[in-house]
């Protein structure tokens, strides 16, 4: 099984943390649609003998697009690849589009999960972020969208200068009021070159604390366990049923064809990304030219990879995959790197399966970094 994955490169307005590909003007929009129409197109020999389980509109801000627009994509990857009779079809949507005629019109299309940018329902956090939509838009597209989907995730940050515990504890109670059966959680990190960096270097905006993070991280963790959902991510849990089969793809290791500016694909062997511009990528595909660079994965990156993903997931690292599939050599290096975080409780073994401790879960990623094979010869 594999999936597409379609940039949607336009949002009404850049949030102060953001670093993703974008543009704010809406000029190219509908030559936009017909160019992403084009290379759904142009790259089905690469899916010939794939079946195509999810699709999954991402951004950027995927519901500045009209439901024609949608279905016009959708139904192009129809008429070019095998799907499976009922796949996953993620929109991701931001509450100030999803007005109750919105919902109904997604309702009734092959949309069949949101994935809401709701972030905060703090007024002053989202004015902070510049998010586009206000705290009561984000009640109310809930209360809508609960009605007509039963496949609903929400986005919320936490680590926001000025949250408290207990405002982050009321963010992920509101959240669950509306029986909402998957969360995503991220903490607030400042990138370079993004409004929020500015705004810290000048004064304006406190810098986030990792301490911070850490405690609202714990305190999500255990709430949303008491409320029968799976920290089946780092960053994301969901109840029984309602993982997200498109992220889930990703960190399985499955291929993905990534369509539009910016988009990544990777096939098993090789990763590959179109061109995060915007007028560039509209000349390339409408010259019939993919806009695409690709590099072969070594097996050192495939291993990193692994380690990588692995980690963050409730699968875990299999020590028998590593031996297998990368040799005694990877095997040997990882169980000498991976004594001192044994020796710390950061991680533990179960059924030859490496997986980080309640501990040592918000540390995962600088954890993988130590594990990663840097310097073999391939």
């Amino acid at each position: 099984m594999s999936g597409i994955y379609i940039h949607i490169p336009f949002c009404k307005q850049a949030c102060h943390y953001c670093d993703f590909h974008f543009s704010t003007s809406m000029k190219k929009k509908d030559e936009m649609v017909l160019a992403l129409a084009k290379e759904i197109v142009m790259r089905k020999k690469e899916f010939e003998k794939e079946v195509v389980e999810t699709i999954y509109f991402g951004g950027g801000t995927p519901s500045v697009l009209t439901t024609d627009e949608i279905n016009f994509l959708i139904n192009t990857i129809y008429e070019n690849y095998k799907i499976v009779e009922n796949p996953e079809i993620t929109l991701e949507a931001n509450p100030d589009d999803l007005s109750s005629e919105r919902i109904l019109a997604l309702s009734k299309s092959p949309i069949n999960r949101l994935s809401i940018g709701i972030q905060s329902f703090f007024e002053e956090d989202l004015k902070m972020m510049n998010r586009a939509h206000n705290s009561a838009e984000a009640i109310k597209c809930l209360e809508e969208a609960t009605q007509y989907f039963d496949n609903i995730s929400l986005d919320l940050i936490y680590g926001i200068p000025g949250l408290t515990d207990e405002m982050w504890q009321q963010n992920i109670e509101t959240a669950l009021s509306f029986g909402i059966p998957h969360i995503s959680s991220y903490a607030l990190t400042v990138e370079p070159k993004t409004a929020l960096k500015k705004l810290i270097d000048t004064g304006k905006i406190a810098e986030p604390q990792d301490e911070v993070a850490s405690n609202h991280f714990m305190i999500l963790v255990e709430t949303l366990q008491k409320n029968d959902f799976i920290h089946y991510e780092l960053s994301n849990f969901g109840k029984e049923g309602y993982f997200s089969k498109n992220n889930s793809a990703y960190w399985l290791g499955k291929k993905y064809i990534g369509i539009g500016p910016s988009a990544h694909s990777y096939d098993g062997e090789k990763r590959g990304w179109n061109i995060a511009n915007n007028s560039l990528y509209l000349k390339s595909i409408q010259g019939d030219i993919l806009p695409i660079e690709t590099e072969i994965l070594s097996k050192s990156d495939r291993y990193n990879e692994y380690i990588m993903t692995g980690l963050r997931t409730i699968w875990g690292v299999s020590l028998e995959r590593i031996e297998k599939e990368f040799g005694f050599d990877y095997l040997n290096y990882l169980q000498k790197q991976m004594q001192k975080f044994l020796d710390d409780e950061l991680v533990f073994i179960e059924n030859n399966i490496l997986k980080p401790t309640s501990k040592g879960k918000f540390l995962t990623d600088g954890i993988a970094s130590d594990l990663f094979y840097l310097n073999l010869e391939e």
